[in-house]
């Protein structure tokens, strides 16, 4: 694809067919050129993993004029990887992932494939936005969601983004009442608190399943979950270099702790 308008790849962790992904799709298309690569089944909590056996395949379901759609059978990071290293002849102005089916505020950034995609983009230098949507029902209502999503997209097409930021954008669920606006958060401080039942696989073996709660541990009303909770849209400014800068003076004792055990 060549022209004068933005080259912009779409992907997502909810496979081709959830409704996050067709939403995010139609909202780019008036934006830019569009390359959808999404994946071939569900990849939630892949977080950052790639595929490095020869298996991997991206099959090309549908070409229009500025328009071109893959399924790929790999991870939203092969996703991506394959994109602009395969399938594209330049790099794409920018990515955008989702639109998750779920929230991923708060520590669940960790573990999001959606988010996995934008970060891996932002490492290359490319801007790149994770959507998500705090419903996990996979009938989900996204309408609600248009304006916010064109408007911050058209912004970091304009204006574009820090050197290694990317964004993480979550969205209130639909309700009665309307999003009440867009905060600029902090990840807020929470964590899961794992429960794993036994159960039995198809061929009637032992087998575990993750379940768990999701405990918050924050009290700011400067965060992503708080924003989600009081039916704003959170938009947290994410890195890739996860070096706890505040703490490398203190750290440098470290430097020499050999020769204290030594003495």
């Amino acid at each position: 694809m060549h022209g004068n308008k933005p080259l912009i790849l779409v992907t997502n962790d909810d496979g081709f067919q959830a409704k996050g992904i067709r939403k995010l799709a139609a909202l780019m298309r008036p934006l830019g050129e569009v390359v959808v690569i999404s994946t071939q089944q569900v990849m939630s909590a892949k977080g950052h993993s790639i595929t490095t056996t020869p298996t991997l395949t991206a099959i090309l379901v549908k070409e229009e004029p500025g328009y071109r759609e893959y399924v790929c059978n790999g991870t939203p990071v092969d996703c991506i990887k394959i994109g602009y290293q395969w399938l594209l002849d330049r790099l794409p102005d920018l990515v955008v992932s989702g639109i998750n089916h779920g929230s991923n505020a708060s520590t669940n950034v960790i573990y999001s494939g959606t988010m996995a995609a934008a970060i891996e983009a932002c490492m290359d230098g490319i801007d790149a936005i994770g959507f998500s949507l705090d419903c996990y029902d996979p009938e989900a209502d996204f309408d609600h969601l248009d304006d916010y999503i064109t408007a911050i997209t058209r912004n970091v097409l304009e204006e574009g983004l820090p050197d290694g930021v990317c964004l993480n954008v979550n969205f209130p669920k639909r309700s009665e009442a309307p999003i009440r606006g867009l905060r600029i958060c902090r990840q807020a401080k929470a964590k899961w608190i794992e429960a794993y039942t036994q159960c039995e696989d198809e061929k009637g073996g032992s087998c575990l399943k993750l379940g768990g709660q999701f405990v918050y541990e924050d009290s700011g009303e400067d965060t992503d979950y708080w924003a989600l909770q009081n039916n704003y849209v959170s938009l947290v400014p994410t890195q890739f270099d996860l070096t706890a800068t505040s703490h490398l003076q203190s750290m440098h004792r470290f430097e020499t702790i050999l020769e204290s055990y030594e003495n």
